[in-house]
């Protein structure tokens, strides 16, 4: 096909793996995963969660690449491309790009308030704030629309900058630059907050295993929500793995480059959680806090701390690249569409999927404070709260679905092409014997997530 000749490829190896492994990294690893673990009780938790990695995210992630790399094209054609004649794979293919706006019309705002820490912090706005004030900051950012929003739109408009000027030149190069970046900095912040007085006692909690702890708060919802964040933070059945498998060579078998992703999401998971609970107990709070432990605990932390402005601003510059390592990563899975599906060129794709995000994020910020009212889940949940629950605990575990069945089945792609182009070229590969687990043991296992999910929303 000429599309395909012509198509856009990666400078390197490294610059994929970096790419993949940045758009997988974002807030679930550095947010979501640092209190999740805190509240299931630290290293019990992150062992079940590793071996999830392992056993549900890693072959979700080898199926996506191998259908991108199979089609050579955006999941909004390669259904098409791969599925059988008279099949309707493809339908799923807009879907799932439908799911990467959706997130986007959330994400970027979390983002915004990531940008928004950023720059408080190194101001010194946030420099001797007591705990209420610190917890006041954060609610007088949600209530302000036009703050809010111009942060929101910021993220946007660097997200769209970086996919318009060109996939190497572009995405490729600030990608490398900011996944470089950010496991730099987070050694740097693991170094200090391991050095605190008394972070010891955080350490013990995050890496030695406590299985009283683990029984005490019981083994089926420690087992649930591990299973959840392994699925959850590499944001698979969207597409997202997809693109880039598309943008590489056949030299590198799909399961080795997998298992490396993989890796690298998980050490950047790890690697959070060593700098989040040793400063927490080195400064005797609670590593239950939630969701507030980054925006609220954490400054706190830092103004006890010497030097606290300038580590708040490292530590909430590596948040920023992480968030927007995930943010270019799945722009650049919408930009991509609209280039292989309708022919427009980067530039325009770009430019008018900038301006399109910005409206479709706009109820996410009024959400927080002029549709506060609105309260689509039940009393005190948001519109961020409602996109949340329709990508995450809905579209990934069906869109994983999606990807499993077509590659497995002989109403699909079927298991024989999958398994060929999985393992074409060097290095690790998927084993025939693997069949019967991806095709049998799998499905069974995201049907639980995607059961649990909803069972935690409206179950009783």
């Amino acid at each position: 096909m000429t599309d395909t000749m012509v198509r856009e490829t990666l400078k390197s190896r490294l610059g994929f793996l970096l790419l993949a492994a940045g758009c997988a990294v974002g807030l679930g690893n550095v947010w979501r995963f640092p209190f999740i673990a805190g509240l299931y009780g630290g290293a019990s938790f992150v062992m079940i969660y590793l071996l999830f990695l392992v056993i549900l995210g890693l072959p979700i992630m080898i199926m996506e690449l191998s259908v991108g790399r199979g089609a050579r094209q955006n999941i909004g054609k390669a259904f098409r491309t791969l599925e059988p004649e008279g099949t309707k794979w493809h339908i799923y293919g807009h879907i799932g790009i439908a799911g990467n706006y959706l997130l986007m019309a959330f994400y970027t705002t979390v983002t915004g308030w990531i940008l928004s820490y950023l720059f408080a912090t190194f101001r010194g706005q946030l420099s001797g704030l007591t705990p209420t004030e610190t917890e006041q900051f954060f609610g007088a950012m949600l209530v302000d629309p036009l703050s809010m929003g111009g942060w929101m739109v910021a993220a946007v408009i660097i997200g769209f900058l970086v996919t318009s000027i060109g996939l190497q030149k572009g995405v490729e190069r600030v990608s490398k630059f900011m996944m470089l970046s950010l496991l730099f900095l987070m050694l740097a912040l693991a170094v200090k907050a391991m050095t605190l007085e008394g972070a010891a006692e955080g350490l013990r909690f995050y890496l030695m295993p406590d299985f009283e702890r683990f029984l005490a708060r019981g083994p089926a919802p420690v087992i649930f929500a591990a299973m959840g964040q392994a699925f959850f933070t590499l944001s698979l059945g969207m597409g997202g793995m997809a693109i880039f498998g598309s943008y590489i060579g056949k030299e590198r078998s799909l399961p080795g480059e997998s298992v490396r992703i993989v890796g690298l999401d998980a050490s950047v998971a790890i690697m959070s959680g060593l700098i989040i609970f040793p400063a927490t107990f080195a400064f005797g709070m609670s590593p239950e806090a939630g969701p507030g432990l980054i925006f609220v605990i954490l400054p706190n932390i830092f103004n006890q701390m010497a030097g606290g402005q300038f580590w708040g601003t490292i530590f909430f510059l590596f948040m920023s690249f992480a968030a927007l390592s995930t943010v270019i990563g799945a722009f650049e899975n919408i930009v991509s569409y609209w280039i292989d599906v309708w022919g427009w060129d980067r530039a325009r794709a770009s430019w008018i999927n900038c301006g399109a995000l910005i409206l479709l994020s706009v109820p996410t910020v009024l959400g927080f404070n002029a549709w506060s009212g609105f309260e689509p889940l039940g009393p005190g949940t948001t519109v961020l709260e409602l996109k949340d629950m329709i990508v995450s605990t809905t579209l990934l575990p069906i869109g994983a679905l999606v990807f499993l069945f077509f590659t497995t089945s002989r109403y699909g792609w079927g298991w024989d092409k999958f398994l060929a182009e999985a393992n074409t070229g060097r290095g690790l590969k998927l084993a025939a014997w693997s069949r019967f687990y991806i095709s049998w043991i799998l499905p069974l296992i995201i049907i639980v997530v995607f059961v649990r999910g909803y069972w935690d929303l409206f179950g009783s």
